[in-house]
């Protein structure tokens, strides 16, 4: 009997993390004349997205008029993580003990950051972390959505919940929880899955995982 739950319990576990989210691959065709492109850049251990602003802008949407607000770019790189541990830039050897707090304690708060690129993401090598897809428009208007319904709002407005000194980047409620369970990597796996790209969500607790699902569709 205990073997058999032992197995079933396996089979589970290898199902869970095998599973692949089906994305629908007309919404990256690779090459289009309308098409929005736009970056997944991994620093080893957390994954952003950078989008060209117009594209973000366009609507009238608290994400678009989140966007507006910011400092002057091109670009803007979108990226999610723990109110907390993600704003914190003190020597990450100070923050371990919050580190394990966003890990393992359920219900942590999140935020999403917006931040101003004046430099084009194109000029990073590929060897340095940064993957390329082309999106439809309705590609993009989708990933737009994903992002847009991940932000608190007040009144129909995105609230900021911190500033960093000397930064431009700005930090915005999250309705979503930030958990060992649901990590930055997960969240941006599942904007790319509402842009069209298949991911494995169980697998993308790590970076490279984010990386690899693009590598796979394109």
């Amino acid at each position: 009997m205990r073997a058999l739950i032992f197995a079933a319990l396996l089979g589970a576990a290898a199902a869970i993390w095998t599973w692949t989210a089906p994305g629908d691959p007309a919404l990256f065709p690779g090459q289009a004349p309308d098409g929005v492109e736009i970056h997944v850049l991994d620093n080893g251990f957390h994954t952003d997205i950078a989008v060209p602003r117009a594209a973000l802008e366009a609507g009238t949407g608290p994400l678009a008029q989140a966007s507006r607000a910011l400092g002057p770019g091109a670009w803007v790189r979108i990226g999610w993580g723990d109110a907390r541990f993600y704003v914190d830039q003190s020597p990450i050897g100070d923050r371990l003990p919050d580190g394990a707090r966003a890990f393992f304690r359920p219900g942590n708060a999140s935020v999403i950051m917006l931040d101003p690129e004046p430099r084009d993401p194109r000029l990073l090598p590929a060897e340095d972390g940064r993957r390329t897809l082309v999106l439809t428009p309705q590609g993009f208007k989708r990933l737009r959505d994903r992002v847009e319904g991940s932000l608190a709002l007040r009144d129909g407005h995105a609230v900021i919940a911190a500033v960093r000194p000397g930064d431009d980047s700005r930090f915005f409620a999250s309705t979503e929880h930030f958990s060992i369970l649901h990590l930055c990597n997960h969240w941006v796996a599942g904007v790319l899955n509402a842009a069209g790209l298949p991911v494995r969500p169980a697998r993308a607790i790590v970076s490279s995982e984010v990386i690899a699902s693009v590598d796979r569709a394109t």
